[in-house]
Parts: structure tokens; sequence; C-alpha cells
């Protein structure tokens, strides 16, 4: 019954984002995942109405916050107002506080900002004033990321994006697709529009049904494989790190779990891999980014597959 409503909530976002379903399918599998999602982009490729959609079919409550230079951390955690009536201060939420926050542009904030929503990411929780205040469950971050070579942005750092469980590009949608979107003004107020199917208990409920997806002894040693292999010399400038194989065998046990399986196969593995990977691993050549994806691929491909 559960994987049949989930099903009828890919199809209510795949609505409203014409064509997209594989990114559909891995934004959902890594809020199953309890993970963060990194959508990198250039502007007007439909990333806010995604997070929108997200947002309304899962009955989850949602914040945007456009990240600009001048963004504060207070901006985004909240901070403390001092009521001189009663002679104390008070918390003031941010909007952090929903279940899930759309960072918008976050390579255009300073790192002391962009810090600040990763800590908390990482903690699930965030200290104002020497309290501490734990943040909404579930807790999702869809942050968008415009291209390092547009004027005014601060990349992260890779210890940072490690934070983000995947990487997705959206892309232009097809001709054909995109016709149909332009007729009609984009589908940003059809997300507005869009019924819940699940809540976030029911979100948290399936959280813990995907840990439950069986990964065999053979596929756990095929992780470690493809882990160890991103080691070796030649490879990438930097290996996978333990956190980034986590994240491959979260997203993997969740798109088994959209699959309708309780256990992994290969083929779920090697369809996590590029979504963890390209954000962790930088190949030791200078590729752009088509290029760089089909390295990965290509890396794959030369990692033996248990029988």
């Amino acid at each position: 019954m559960m994987i049949k409503r989930l099903q009828e909530a890919l199809a209510l976002v795949s609505s409203v984002i014409k064509g997209k379903e594989e990114g559909i399918n891995i934004s959902l599998a890594t809020l199953l995942a309890g993970g963060h999602l990194l959508l990198e982009d250039l502007p007007g490729t439909g990333k806010t109405t995604l997070a929108l959609a997200l947002s309304k079919v899962t009955g989850c409550t949602f914040a945007r916050v456009q990240f600009t230079n001048d963004l504060m951390p207070s901006d985004v955690v909240g901070t403390e107002i001092f009521l001189p009536q009663e002679g104390r201060f008070q918390f003031k939420p941010g909007p952090i506080f929903h279940n899930i926050l759309l960072a918008d542009e976050i390579n255009r904030a300073t790192p002391r900002t962009q810090s600040a929503l990763l800590e908390a990411m990482g903690e699930g929780k965030v200290s104002v004033g020497g309290d501490t205040y734990p943040l909404p469950s579930p807790f999702f971050v869809i942050a968008t990321q415009n291209p390092l070579e547009l004027y005014g942005t601060f990349p992260l750092p890779e210890s940072q994006l490690d934070r983000f469980m995947v990487r997705l590009e959206m892309g232009y949608p097809a001709k054909e697709l995109e016709t149909e979107i332009i007729a009609h003004d984009g589908h940003y107020t059809l997300a507005q529009e869009l019924p819940s199917i699940l809540s976030p208990q029911e979100i948290l409920d399936l959280q813990r049904e995907v840990t439950r997806v069986n990964v065999s002894p053979k596929i756990m040693d095929y992780i470690m494989e493809i882990t160890q292999h991103t080691r070796w010399e030649g490879q990438f400038r930097f290996g996978l790190s333990t956190r980034g194989a986590i994240a491959m065998k979260k997203v993997a046990q969740a798109w088994a779990y959209l699959e309708g399986r309780s256990f992994l196969i290969p083929e779920d593995v090697k369809r996590a891999f590029p979504y963890v990977a390209f954000h962790r691993l930088s190949p030791p050549g200078d590729y752009g980014l088509r290029e760089r994806l089909g390295y990965l691929r290509d890396f794959l491909a030369s990692v033996p597959v248990p029988l």
C-alpha cells in the first residue's frame, strides 16, 4: 500500500516536472535515505518547482531562502530577540525550522553562512545563545548551486560538499516538453496546488523501512570494492570517504525500496554511484561536466561485479 502511494506521489511530481523522472526518483530516494540534495544547474531549470512539489506531495512544511553575499547565519537559523517588558531574550526560529528547506544559490553566500547551514544539516539541531534547538523531523535540505563560472559565487569546499548525500543536475527538458512548459508559463503554480499524498510521520516510517532493505555480504563487498578502487593512485585526486560509501549504500537501499524490492542488487549500487560520487570525486585531469560523468561511468565499469 505504501509503495502504491509513493508511486502516486512520484507521478504527481512528474506532472509538474516534465521529462525528469530519473531526477525525481533520485530526489525522493535521497529524502527516504535521510540525506540532503545538491542541485547544480543554471537558473530557470525547474529546481525550485521540484523542491516545492516534493514538499506538497509529502505533506511537509517548506521554506525557501535566497542565499546572497550579505545573508547572515542568523537569517537562516534564527536569532534571540530581547523582550524589554519581560527582561529576557526569546528565540525567534529562522526558516531552517521546516521539514524541507530550499537553500537557493547556496554558493552565493559567504563561507560563514554556508557553514552554519551545513552544521545544522549534520547535527540536526542549532545552538543559539547557549541553548540548543532540535530541527523538525524529517529534515531535508535541497540546496541549489550555480556553475562556479557565474559571477559572485563562493565555491563549497570538498569537506562541505561531502555533507550532501546526492548531487543532481536537472538539465534542459526535451523540445516538445519545453514547448508545453512555456505555453503554461511554467508549472510552479501547478506545483503549489498538488495534494498531500503522504505525511511527515509517514516519511519517517518510510525512512526506517528503507534501512531494513537487505544488503547481502556480496553487495557489501561490491560497495567496498568500488570505494577502495577510488582510492587507488591515479584514479581520482581524492578517494571516496567513508561517509560517501555510506551514502552509496543508503541511496541504493532507497532506490531498491522504490522499485518494490526488499534487497539490493548490483544495479542499485550502479544507479546510485554517479549521483553520490560526482561532487566527491575529481578525475586527475581537467574534465568538463559531461566528460567527468563519462569518466565516472568508465571507472565503475572497471570494478568487477559480484556474481
